[in-house]
């Protein structure tokens, strides 16, 4: 049987980009909470994958979006089981703030095409190096997450001093986009266009759409970091 994976998506435009090709490859039984329609939330005990995509909310805006609520009582089910968790963007921020961290505005947007580079904690878990030292990412995120107490740190940027943590060795809370495929850019452009107001680390939409062998690049550290996480499942 093909591993057993869930994945929650907040808003249309943001999909599982080039994931949705890895669970492909890996004969994966996937499933979905949609929560821009209606929610239904899965077991936890049921699962041995959860994705946690992006979305133009924040994870604060409880009143507005009720279900974030239950989002994260049920990531944190799913994170004290020992499924393995990938977050991504709003999904990092949604896993801090189930761990207890706070997740707050950033100094800066950060839209478009910028390095990260790996922390070196010394430490030795399973996730540790699973980042290259440097890479060229895609984001697009005005908010940012602290560390929840007990997770390493992994990734830092210019404009963001938190961009990954990992967290017991089968959490992995990535600020920046690594699925990004040129179609979900173009989804993000055209529906957040609002968003590309003129900064220090907001790009143009020419060179956020960018060029093949740049989502290709981010693509193959994609799956990488999957085969790691879900290694031991």
């Amino acid at each position: 049987m093909g591993l057993k994976a869930h994945w929650f998506q907040h808003a249309p435009f943001e999909g599982l980009g080039s994931i949705g090709e890895w669970l492909s490859g890996k004969g994966a039984r996937v499933s979905s909470t949609c929560f821009f329609e209606r929610p239904v939330l899965p077991d936890p005990d049921d699962l041995e994958l959860l994705i946690i995509m992006g979305g133009p909310m924040s994870v604060n805006e409880e009143d507005s979006y009720p279900w974030l609520k239950e989002e994260k009582k049920l990531i944190a089910r799913a994170i004290h089981r020992g499924t393995a968790v990938l977050g991504i963007c709003l999904g990092a921020q949604l896993i801090a703030s189930a761990l207890g961290a706070r997740v707050r505005r950033n100094d800066f947007a950060e839209i478009g095409w910028f390095p990260v580079e790996s922390v070196d904690a010394g430490a030795t878990g399973d996730l540790d190096g699973i980042l290259p030292h440097t890479l060229e990412v895609f984001h697009w995120h005005g908010e940012t997450f602290d560390l929840p107490q007990g997770s390493r740190h992994l990734a830092r940027s210019e404009a963001c001093g938190n961009q990954a943590f990992a967290f017991e060795d089968r959490v992995l809370a990535l600020q920046f986009h690594l699925e990004t495929t040129h179609a979900s850019a173009l989804a993000l452009v055209e529906s957040c266009r609002d968003d590309l107001v003129p900064g220090r680390f907001v790009q143009t939409e020419e060179t956020i759409l960018g060029t093949p062998d740049q989502f290709r690049r981010i693509n193959v550290v994609m799956s990488s970091v999957l085969d790691r996480l879900t290694d031991s499942r």
